[in-house]
């Protein structure tokens, strides 16, 4: 892997983390236009996952502090009680992703697989914008835990986590900007669970990637993470999901196409 090509992948990495069109559906269409092996290239990984958090941090800094602040208190409050959910919302990944990694590694090499879950990644974001379910105040652990399955369900490349968390939550009556949030937020641990478990695996420090190639592609997943995280929370609010309906419809499209070629 050469530093044009981290770069390039580092961009594909941030943006797509963020909108609703499927970080690892994109990755694997990336790998197969570039000839980049990604998933031997475990360094890499771990680093652009580090990128996306650090995005994250930045662009909900306000909120995460917030959070922070009533962490510590004696008494049960509603800072507490928010990082209770998010907890609740990681048992179904992590349920995932410790029973189901390989099987679901075996679909990445597909991808036809791929381009069948963008499809259903635009239906789901379809339903979502046209339903309208009665508006409820507040996440529910209830809710967090619904909002967690969609996130398990989205560790399949092709299938949007950040589109099936925050159609989940719509769905579920939940107001725009409290679901682009909570979507935002949740993913955090998720991420560095997965960093930790990479590293665990003894193969981080064992692959060789030049350092521009990795300082290349952190940078530039970084910037374009925040940017797309930013730009995300405003479509939400604004409630634009079709538009990424149809590109991931499209996207689908060719990638089955292009598989079959």
């Amino acid at each position: 892997m050469d530093t044009l090509q981290a770069i390039l992948l580092g961009i594909v990495q941030g943006i797509t983390e963020f909108l609703p069109v499927s970080s690892s559906g994109h990755l694997q269409i990336a790998k197969e236009v570039l000839g980049v092996e990604l998933e031997n290239n475990i360094t890499f990984d771990v680093m652009l996952h580090a990128a996306t958090v650090l995005s994250t941090v930045v662009v909900l800094w306000r909120e995460l502090l917030h959070l922070l602040q009533g962490l510590f208190s004696r008494h049960f409050n509603e800072q507490q009680a928010y990082i209770l959910k998010i907890v609740v919302s990681m048992i179904p990944a992590g349920i995932v992703g410790v029973l189901f990694a390989e099987q679901i590694e075996t679909f990445f090499a597909s991808l036809t697989f791929v381009g069948a879950m963008l499809m259903l990644t635009a239906q789901l974001l379809t339903f979502a914008y046209f339903a309208k379910p009665r508006a409820r105040k507040g996440i529910t652990f209830g809710n967090a835990f619904v909002i967690g399955l969609a996130q398990a369900a989205a560790t399949l490349p092709g299938l949007s986590r950040s589109g099936s968390t925050i159609a989940t939550g719509l769905l579920l009556g939940k107001s725009k900007e409290e679901v682009a949030n909570f979507s935002f937020i949740m993913v955090i641990p998720v991420i560095l669970g997965k960093m930790l478990l990479d590293i665990c695996s003894g193969e981080v420090a064992a692959m060789d990637i030049p350092a521009g190639a990795l300082v290349g592609g952190f940078l530039a997943a970084f910037i374009s993470g925040t940017l797309a995280c930013k730009f995300m929370i405003e479509v939400v609010k604004r409630g634009k999901l079709i538009w990424f309906a149809l590109y991931c419809c499209l996207a689908g499209l060719v990638s089955i196409v292009f598989s079959i070629l």
